[in-house]
């Protein structure tokens, strides 16, 4: 059983994440916040699996929220999945560069939800890879307010790298394992061992320091 902290502001669209995820088999709601502190206080107590995370709240944003759950959480750090109801959000950007595990719009049809909760919770496949591909080109480049010291890619051994540069692409396991004539074991094997040489903690922030580090460009309007 997966179990799920949901966090919006909105009572309504709080109550009825709640409930569409309660009616779903396999996953169950252990708890509801309203504000970025009740969910990193909620987190620590409850330990959900997975935290579905609105971005814009009064007092804590969800990006503050999300920031100190996954510092507080360590090794047993819920899954954060981010839900903005913004296609293009400079938060969500930055989200994704803290750990959270992928977003999805409020619009998202219930049953892509679910799976989507699901898959979060299993750390597998980075969510709605397209979407986020689009955020990371729009953002990559953009000006940051104090950037993370960006990790040496020496460390890495040239097939590595040359993973890191296919999940950067929004490519899945599957893609790059036939890309590069390897089983899918051997991909996740190698992204593991990458992700712990450059302390990432999730596979949004290798697409997102595929970007900041030159292995994948941004491609611009009309190009």
């Amino acid at each position: 059983m997966v179990s799920v902290l949901v966090v919006d502001d909105q009572v309504l669209i709080r109550a009825g994440l709640a409930a569409l995820i309660r009616a779903a088999p396999g996953l169950d709601v252990v708890g509801e916040a309203a504000t970025g502190q009740e969910a990193v206080e909620l987190a620590a107590a409850l330990r959900p699996d997975v935290v579905l995370m609105d971005i814009r709240m009064p007092g804590m944003n969800g990006l503050a929220a999300t920031e100190r759950i996954l510092a507080a959480g360590g090794e047993r750090a819920p899954k954060i999945l981010i839900l903005t109801v913004f296609d293009i959000d400079e938060y969500v950007y930055t989200a994704l560069r803290l750990g959270a595990g992928g977003f999805l719009l409020k619009d998202t049809p219930p049953e892509r939800l679910i799976a989507a909760i699901h898959t979060v919770a299993a750390g597998d496949v980075l969510l709605v890879p397209n979407a986020v591909k689009r955020l990371v080109e729009a953002f990559a480049d953009a000006p940051k307010v104090a950037p993370p010291e960006v990790p040496d890619l020496a460390l890495l051994t040239k097939r590595e790298t040359e993973v890191l540069q296919a999940v950067g692409r929004a490519m899945s396991n599957r893609e790059i394992a036939d890309r590069l004539l390897v089983s899918e074991a051997t991909v996740k094997t190698h992204l593991n061992r990458l992700m712990a040489k450059l302390n990432l903690s999730s596979r949004a922030q290798a697409v997102v320091l595929a970007y900041e580090c030159g292995l994948v460009k941004p491609r611009r309007a009309g190009a």
